[in-house]
């Protein structure tokens, strides 16, 4: 998927575990397939997995995740992933790597729960998070303003045409660039997960069983984690996930755009190499333009 990307596999997993930690080795090794794009999960026996990062560029969000998430995790009413071991650095393989809890379920779809109980429950799980104290070491988390990610994002909407209706996404990227910028003071800065797409949640027997890959969290503006009213909700889920978190209008604004941009510059990126995942970007789009001309 990526021009750098490490080759993972279950012999690399092997070496590691031995190097490493050697009592794990007896355990069997198949590699899982996922639409993920940051890591690399590999199982191990059936009660956990080891997660590794593919590229350079994000080698550091699971060393941030697992430094911070245990910290955040008591407070939290989903389950979240629990690091059982880390491993350090080789010259095979040069990022932090981990083994974590498995955690039974699967990447939230629609269909798969109720949408508006699906909204709350994420909604609550925000609304926690949000409500940790935040240390004055906390990492920065969110995107940068959306008037930073103009031309990016406009490239991205004009190179995916045969794709989507892209002068319709324009113009609600046009109407998000007018919403108010975040202030960024201390006050209005929250703990965020920094990218609640469906495959980071997990559902099991018809509810919201986890949160997925924290290696974006951070303090920052929560219009960060309200994109999840489109990045998974349609219509009712979305008036429910507002309502659970009390968004208010330029924070949903805001919000809409960062979800805009990023499911925009997914879609071309990863158009071939994971088309499961450039779809997906695709009907956050198509939430994105119905919220546009209903709401």
């Amino acid at each position: 998927m990526h021009d750098d990307e490490l080759v993972v596999g279950e012999d690399l997993v092997r070496r590691l575990l031995a190097d490493q930690l050697p009592h794990l080795t007896d355990l069997p090794i198949r590699t899982f397939a996922s639409t993920g794009t940051v890591n690399a999960i590999v199982r191990l026996g059936e009660d956990l997995y080891v997660r590794l990062p593919r590229v350079a560029a994000w080698a550091d969000d699971l060393a941030k995740e697992l430094e911070w998430l245990p910290r955040l995790a008591p407070s939290l009413p989903l389950t979240v992933p629990e690091a059982v071991a880390v491993g350090e650095p080789t010259a095979e393989f040069p990022h932090v790597w981990a083994v974590f809890r498995w955690v039974h379920g699967s990447p939230y779809a629609v269909g798969a729960v109720e949408e508006a109980r699906a909204a709350a429950d994420l909604g609550a799980f925000v609304a926690a998070l949000r409500a940790a104290p935040a240390p004055p070491d906390a990492p920065a988390g969110g995107r940068r303003p959306l008037a930073e990610l103009d031309a990016a994002t406009r490239d991205a909407l004009q190179r995916s045409r045969h794709l989507l209706d892209a002068d319709a996404a324009l113009a609600a990227w046009d109407r998000a660039l007018e919403a108010p910028t975040f202030s960024g003071s201390a006050p209005d800065r929250v703990w965020l997960h920094g990218d609640l797409l469906p495959p980071n949640v997990l559902v099991r027997a018809g509810h919201l069983e986890a949160v997925l890959d924290f290696g974006s969290v951070g303090v920052g503006d929560p219009a960060a984690d309200t994109i999840a009213a489109w990045t998974m909700f349609s219509g009712t889920g979305r008036t429910a996930y507002r309502q659970a978190l009390g968004v208010d209008e330029g924070t949903w604004e805001r919000a809409r755009g960062y979800a805009l941009t990023q499911a925009a510059l997914i879609v071309p990126y990863y158009e071939r190499t994971n088309p499961g995942f450039s779809s997906m970007a695709r009907r956050t789009i198509a939430h994105v333009l119905d919220d546009v001309a209903h709401g």
